[in-house]
């Protein structure tokens, strides 16, 4: 296994701060570190052939905050998993492979976050963070069109919401009621996308004329330059309540982290080859939020506007018989993704919870947003010990004037027992159907049973 130097050094250091405070649990200043995390496994098995292994997970979460002196704060977390996945396992094909412990038994070790606080720097109402930071934007649940400052984490496409930490400084200055905050991130850092059958959610399949059929297919992405100006993102957000309402409103100055392609060249025929470079477009993106509640039902909005770059595409084909074309990959026109959703909980323990989602993660410009309507429900019995989610789930709605070769549906029921106090055991099933056109039709011969356990401490 390759561990990064940077992120052993840095491992390092915090284990030599660990050494000289005394362990403890309590969070307070000057009183040593506070460590928490969890231990989870996650197991996944498909449906098809013999319940074939197609996700095989151990993390340990450890986190760790420490207050060195009255006006500063550190935090940090790592995940140390062992994450096997079926398009990379097994790597064991010589006697020699198993001289290599790593062949057989990966491991990777992530720094999620590892930042300081400084407290009333400069002024008494300004705090400044420093250091790989996860910020978060948005008040919908888990689905954010405005949350776009950290690049995305799709290894696990399931896992709604998550995103890598990035290096950088948050400003935040209270003004009464008002809280501003400035965000700035010099480096770029693209999306981590899904692999195996589930990367094709993201990226529909090629369409070639009549006669082809598709060869070899390669890409070269060109990635910013490594100064502060192509690769800097700079976020604004001013935040107060307001008439019982959380109310927001932000702006950023950045990158889109999945890829465009500008150039497109084939060569052959009938069996073509296809070669493309890609690039991840400028864009200003301004959002607004709000959650509240309204007679006891929690409600929130959400809403951005995409301002694009525009990236021309040039599709070579001359080496196939063709000639050379210019389109547009992606047009500079704004395009709006929003949300809106609620939740309530009944006095007999049932809660429910929906929203309605226009535009996903990876789809751009107005005619290409899709309709996404999330839904769940979830029953505590037993003083809590048993949580039944009986329906969870979501529908996609590509082409409302043809439902029917355009939907996309995901159930998720599941059954979590807490057979002890931060322990829990939890057994599901992911069922999916619908048409080719939709980003969860095309993996739908993905479903698959899970079971999962976690120990939080």
């Amino acid at each position: 296994m390759k561990v990064n130097k940077g992120l052993l050094l840095l491992l390092v250091v915090f284990l030599l701060l660990c050494i000289s405070y005394p362990l403890t649990a309590q969070e307070s200043y000057n009183s040593g570190i506070a460590w928490n995390g969890y231990l989870q496994a996650d197991n996944r098995l498909t449906f098809e052939d013999d319940f074939d292994l197609s996700w095989h997970e151990y993390r340990l979460d450890l986190k760790a905050e420490v207050d060195p002196f009255e006006d500063a704060h550190f935090y940090s977390e790592f995940w140390l998993s062992t994450c096997d996945y079926p398009w990379e396992f097994p790597e064991i094909q010589t006697s020699s492979d198993l001289m290599d412990k790593d062949n057989f038994s990966p491991w990777s070790m992530d720094l999620r976050e590892a930042y300081v606080d400084l407290y009333g720097f400069l002024f008494e109402n300004l705090d400044l963070r420093i250091g790989r930071q996860r910020i978060a934007w948005g008040t919908a649940d888990k689905l954010n069109p405005t949350d776009n400052l950290n690049p995305d984490d799709l290894e696990d496409i399931w896992d709604f919401g998550r995103h890598l930490g990035s290096d950088g400084l948050k400003a935040s200055c209270y003004l009464g009621d008002l809280t501003l905050t400035i965000v700035y991130i010099p480096i770029f850092t693209p999306a981590v996308l899904p692999g195996g059958d589930m990367a094709s959610a993201l990226s529909p399949p090629l369409e070639l004329p009549t006669g082809l059929t598709l060869g070899s297919q390669t890409d070269t992405i060109i990635m910013p330059e490594n100064n502060l100006m192509e690769g800097a993102t700079v976020g604004v957000k001013s935040s107060m309540y307001l008439l019982g309402y959380d109310i927001s409103l932000s702006y950023l100055y950045g990158r889109d982290d999945l890829v465009v392609a500008r150039k497109v060249t084939l060569t052959g025929a009938p069996v073509v080859d296809i070669a493309s470079e890609l690039v991840f477009p400028r864009m200003h993106i301004a959002g607004m939020d709000a959650a509240g509640d309204i007679f006891g039902v929690g409600v929130w909005a959400e809403a951005a506007v995409f301002f694009p770059e525009e990236i021309p595409l040039t599709t070579d084909s001359t080496a196939a018989g063709g000639g050379i074309e210019e389109s547009i990959a992606l047009s500079d026109e704004p395009y709006v993704k929003y949300v809106v959703g609620l939740d309530y909980t009944f006095k007999n323990g049932i809660y429910i919870n929906g929203q309605y989602l226009h535009g996903f993660i990876h789809e751009r410009e107005t005619e290409n947003l899709e309709d996404y309507f999330m839904f769940g429900m979830e029953w505590k019995l037993l003083n809590d010990r048993l949580k039944i989610i009986p329906i969870s789930g979501g529908v996609e709605i590509k082409d409302f004037n043809d439902i029917e070769n355009n939907y996309a549906l995901i159930l998720a029921p599941e059954i979590t027992y807490y057979p002890v106090d931060n322990a829990e055991i939890a057994i599901g099933f992911r069922w999916l159907e619908g048409k080719d056109s939709t980003a969860f039709g095309r993996v739908k011969d993905n479903d698959e049973l899970y079971l999962k356990a976690k120990y939080s401490f």
